[in-house]
């Protein structure tokens, strides 16, 4: 418990800065969505766009012009904050403590590694946590200014859902980078080379059906916003896919954590 108190302090600083971020963007196209509600002419317009692009950007499974909509159109881009944010915490809050040459500390303390790391993963948790539930209160609270249409509450209730499990994902990975490399300074670059890489490839899909079956290797298909519309729902085979990605991930880096010698 004192290393997880430990950990949430030392978080405060970045969760913040992470927090402000995440409110600046909301609040910029949230305010930007004024000039598209309910006005019918801009989806006139965006229709107008090749089927290409319609695909790519979700206007085919989105209509900008409500607030269910202009959200599943745009929360692609929350998701790869998010994604960056919990790869990094993940791996941070592993790799930090020979990073800042506290490790002997840990090292004397009567408790095992993996407790260690237990400890570490929880507290990354919280932190996607706590940043989840500020982007869902946030989006909330400057919707209803805009009267959401019926469905929008479970609709992104599902989405920021999807979107934790997305997290619990990277978080994972990033627990394994940092229990698993030696060189701590290059995996946090590695995960957010990763978390671009993934992200690309699943833009990719939406311009050819040769490469679709790349859709399990990437999580940003997993919980999609116009499959949650689609379905209302989660598709429980990437649910599935998902728990054991975290499962595989997180076995690695506690056995290796455990096992390797650590830079003091």
């Amino acid at each position: 418990m004192n290393i997880i108190l430990r950990e949430m302090k030392a978080s405060i600083k970045s969760l913040l800065i992470w927090a402000g971020s995440l409110s600046f963007i909301t609040v910029i196209w949230m305010s930007e969505f004024s000039a598209f509600a309910n006005d019918e002419s801009m989806m006139d317009m965006f229709e107008s766009f090749p089927e290409g692009m319609m695909k790519a950007f979700g206007f085919e499974a989105f209509n900008i012009t409500t607030l269910t909509g202009f959200v599943g159109l745009v929360f692609i881009y929350m998701t790869l904050i998010l994604g960056i944010h919990a790869i990094l915490k993940g791996n941070s809050i592993i790799a930090k403590e020979e990073r800042e040459k506290t490790v002997e500390f840990t090292l004397v303390l009567p408790i095992k590694r993996s407790k260690i790391v237990l400890a570490k993963l929880i507290a990354a948790i919280l932190n996607c946590v706590l940043l989840s539930a500020f982007l869902y209160g946030l989006v909330m609270i400057l919707g209803q200014k805009y009267l959401p249409e019926e469905g929008f509450v479970k609709f992104f209730g599902l989405l920021i859902l999807g979107t934790f499990i997305l997290q619990m994902i990277f978080v994972s990975i990033g627990v394994m980078l940092g229990c698993v490399m030696k060189r701590y300074k290059k995996s946090g670059y590695i995960g957010a080379s990763m978390i671009i890489v993934l992200y690309i490839m699943s833009i990719m899909i939406d311009f050819s059906d040769k490469i679709e079956f790349l859709k399990y290797l990437t999580p940003f298909r997993y919980f999609a916003p116009a499959l949650i519309k689609s379905e209302m729902g989660l598709d429980w085979v990437y649910v599935v896919i998902s728990i054991a990605v975290i499962a595989v991930s997180l076995t690695i880096g506690f056995i290796t954590y455990r096992r390797r010698d650590l830079y003091i």
